[in-house]
C-alpha cells in the first residue's frame, strides 16, 4: 500500500496549531474565536482549560450543572439525548472546530444531553465567566452561538425520528487467524470508493501515529476502513478507538467463537457505535449464524458468499440500502412474485425484505436466493397444485386444522433459520397474549411463517413459549414502520390488500333454511363464505394502519387485484403477472431513476456485473 493520502482539509489551520503547540494560533483558528484582537484572544487562551477525553468517556451527563461551553480541538463528539422510557438516543454529533454546551451556559440551565467521545478527542473550556467576557468583547460570537444552539435544539426535537448518521470508520476485527480480513477489508474499501475518498489503513501505517494524524486521516477522507487484530493489541483497542462501525468477521463454516478480551469495546451501546456481525462464506450446517450471534449483542448480521453481497453490505451500512415490505393479501399476494422480478429487472438489487402474512412466505423465498425461476414454482407447486386451506376439521378452534400449510411449509424452508438467510429478513404475527405485534428476526423460519398467515377463526393460532400468534396482518398488514427502524435507504411498500373486499347483492339477514339453499347459493349472484369473511374481519382492523405505513415509504405499488378474491389460489399466474406489469409500468415512469439516486452509486457494485440471482 502507498502513501496515505492526507490532503488538507477545511481544518488545516487547527491542526498546523495543534503540531506547533501554538494555543493562540489554535484558538484564532477556531471560528468562534477567530474574530476577537490579539490582546483579547491571548487573555481569553489564558484562562481556557484544555484536556484530553479518551474515546468512550462521558464529558458531561444530561441533568449536570453547566460549568462552561467546550470546543473541541480534536476528535469527535456525539450527543444522546435522554429518553421518556429511559436510556438515550444519538442525537448529534460534534466536530472539531465546533462548540457544545452553549445553551445551557446561556440559559443557566442544567445540561441537557449526555456528550460521549466518539474518538479520542483534545477539547478546550470556556468557563462560564470566559465566555461573559467573551460575549462582552464580541458580541457576534453570541450570533454564531444561536445558530449552533438553534440547529442542536432542532436535532434534539427530531432525535426520534432522525435516520442513524453514515458512519465515516469503519474496523474490521477478525475472528482468528484463519480469516482473511486483508482481502475482506480490501474489498470492503473498493466498494466504499464508489461512493467516496476512502483510505484502508494497516498496523504497519498506523500503531505508532498520534490522535493528531488520525484526526488528519479521517477528514481527508469521506471513509477509512482500519484492518485490527485478532487478539487484543495495543493496535486493535486504537482502531476500536476510532470506529463508527465496528464489523465482526468470521467464517461461516468456521466453530463459532468469542473475541476474547475484547468485550468492553464491543459493547453495542458504547458511544453510540454499530457493531456488525459479518459471516464469510457459506455455512456447513443450519443455525450457526445463530450460535456466533449467541455470543455478541450486534446491531445485526451479514451473509457475504461473493462480491454482490459485499457491495450489498455497503449500502446497508451507508445507509443507501433498497428494502423491500410485502403485504398479506392471501391469493393477491401472488402479485409480489412479479413485482420482485420487475425489481431485478429494472437492475434494483433488494437488499432486505419484511413480510407479513402470504408476503412473507413469498420473500422469504426471495431472501433465500431461490430467484424468480424457483420462488415460480415452489410457489404454484404449494398453493395452486391443492387448496392449502383445504383441511377441515371440526370447528372448535378454526376451520381447518393447519396440518396442510404446516406439511408444505416444512417441505420448502426444511429446519432453515431466519439468521440463515442470506438477505436481511423479518417477518410479524400478532401476538395475542400482549396484544401488540410481534416482529421475527430469529428462529425456525417455517414456525413463524405459519405463525403469520394464522388466520383467526380460519387457520388455529401458533402457541409457542407461552405465547399464542396469529396472522400478523391483523395489526399491521404493511409494516413499513419496521423496516424504517431497521435500515437506512428507500423503501418500496407493495400493498396487495384492498380497501374493498366484500361486495353481495343479496339481501338477507339470516341463513336460509338448511331446505333452501339453492337461492343462497345461485351462481348469478357474488357469494359471500366464513372463510372470505374471517379473512376480512382479520385484516379490517389494519386498514387504516396500512394507510398511514404507505406515507412511510418512499414508492408505493398496489397492483390492480380488485377483481381478485382472496381464495382464488387458481388466479396464480395472473396475479403474478397483473404485479409484474403494474411494477414495470411503475418503474419505467421515473421511479426506478428515484430509487437509484436515492441508493446511490452504491447499486452499481452489484449491477454492473450483472445480477448474480
Amino acid at each position: 500500500m502507498g502513501k496515505l493520502d492526507m490532503s488538507p482539509g477545511p481544518d488545516t489551520m487547527i491542526l498546523s496549531a495543534l503540531e506547533r503547540h501554538n494555543l493562540p494560533a489554535l484558538f484564532a483558528a477556531l471560528p468562534l474565536l477567530r474574530d476577537l484582537d490579539s490582546e483579547v484572544l491571548a487573555e481569553i487562551t489564558r484562562e481556557v482549560e484544555w484536556f484530553s477525553v479518551p474515546s468512550g468517556a462521558t464529558l458531561y451527563e444530561a441533568g449536570q450543572p453547566a460549568d462552561g461551553l467546550y470546543v473541541v480541538v480534536n476528535g469527535t463528539l456525539g450527543l444522546f439525548a435522554p429518553q421518556a422510557g429511559g436510556g438515550s438516543r444519538p442525537s448529534g454529533r460534534v466536530a472539531a472546530g465546533e462548540t457544545v454546551g452553549e445553551a445551557e451556559v446561556i440559559s443557566g440551565t442544567n445540561r441537557t444531553v449526555t456528550v460521549v467521545a466518539l474518538r479520542n478527542c483534545e477539547v478546550a473550556r470556556l468557563p462560564v465567566a470566559t465566555f461573559e467576557k467573551l460575549v462582552v468583547r464580541n458580541p457576534g460570537s453570541l450570533r454564531q452561538i444561536a445558530n449552533v444552539v438553534i440547529k442542536r435544539l432542532d436535532s434534539l426535537q427530531h432525535a426520534g425520528t432522525q435516520a442513524r448518521a453514515t458512519p465515516k470508520t469503519f474496523v474490521v476485527v477478525p475472528s482468528g487467524e484463519d480469516v482473511d480480513a486483508a482481502k475482506s477489508a480490501a474489498g470492503l474499501a473498493r466498494c466504499l470508493k464508489a461512493l467516496g475518498r476512502t483510505e484502508l489503513v494497516l498496523s504497519t501505517h498506523g500503531h505508532e501515529q498520534t490522535s493528531h494524524w488520525f484526526h488528519r486521516l479521517e477528514r481527508s477522507n469521506d471513509f477509512v476502513v482500519y484492518i485490527a487484530d485478532s487478539l487484543q493489541t495495543n493496535w486493535t483497542r486504537l482502531c476500536l478507538r476510532q470506529a463508527d462501525c465496528v464489523l465482526l468477521l468470521a467464517r461461516s463454516d468456521g466453530e463459532p467463537r468469542a473475541w476474547h478480551g475484547l468485550e468492553a469495546h464491543l459493547d453495542a451501546g458504547s458511544a453510540g457505535r454499530s457493531i456488525e456481525l459479518v459471516l464469510i462464506g457459506r455455512p456447513q450446517s443450519l443455525a450457526t449464524a445463530r450460535r456466533w450471534l449467541d455470543l455478541h449483542q450486534v446491531r445485526r448480521h451479514h451473509h457475504v458468499r461473493n462480491a454482490d453481497d459485499l457491495a450489498r453490505v455497503v449500502r446497508l451500512l451507508t445507509g443507501r440500502a433498497l428494502a423491500v415490505v410485502l403485504s398479506g393479501g392471501g391469493a393477491r399476494g401472488f402479485a409480489h412474485i412479479g413485482v420482485l422480478r420487475a425489481l431485478q429487472a429494472a437492475m434494483l438489487p433488494v437488499d432486505a425484505i419484511g413480510a407479513t402474512s402470504i408476503g412473507a412466505i413469498i420473500g422469504a423465498g426471495w431472501a433465500a436466493g431461490w430467484g424468480y425461476a424457483e420462488v415460480l414454482e415452489r410457489m404454484r407447486r404449494s398453493f395452486v397444485g391443492r387448496n392449502p386451506i383445504g383441511d377441515y376439521t371440526l370447528p372448535l378452534m378454526s376451520l381447518v386444522s393447519g396440518g396442510r400449510v404446516c406439511r408444505l411449509l416444512r417441505a420448502e424452508f426444511g429446519d432453515l433459520h431466519i439468521e440463515d438467510l442470506p438477505l436481511p429478513f423479518f417477518c410479524t404475527s400478532a401476538n395475542l397474549t400482549n396484544g401488540q405485534a410481534a416482529v421475527h428476526r430469529r428462529g425456525t423460519l417455517w414456525l413463524w411463517l405459519r405463525a403469520g398467515v394464522s388466520i383467526p377463526g380460519v387457520l388455529p393460532p401458533v402457541f409457542t413459549e407461552r405465547q399464542v400468534h396469529v396472522d400478523g396482518a391483523t395489526i399491521n398488514n404493511l409494516p413499513v414502520d419496521v423496516m424504517r427502524e431497521s435500515i437506512e435507504g428507500a423503501i418500496v411498500a407493495v400493498d396487495a390488500g384492498a380497501d374493498r373486499m366484500l361486495d353481495t347483492s343479496t339481501e338477507m339477514s339470516e341463513v336460509p333454511p338448511a331446505w333452501r339453499p339453492w337461492s343462497w347459493l345461485r351462481r348469478d349472484r357474488p357469494r359471500v363464505n366464513i372463510v372470505q369473511i374471517l379473512l376480512r374481519c382479520g385484516m379490517i382492523n389494519s386498514t387504516a394502519a396500512t394507510i398511514a405505513q404507505r406515507a412511510l415509504a418512499d414508492l408505493v405499488l398496489k397492483p390492480p387485484l380488485d377483481r381478485i378474491d382472496l381464495l382464488d389460489w387458481q388466479a396464480f399466474d395472473r396475479v403474478v403477472e397483473l404485479g409484474y406489469r403494474h411494477a414495470s409500468e411503475t418503474l419505467a415512469q421515473g421511479a426506478a431513476e428515484t430509487l437509484r439516486r436515492t441508493v446511490g452509486a452504491g447499486v452499481q457494485a452489484a449491477t454492473d456485473r450483472g445480477s448474480s440471482r
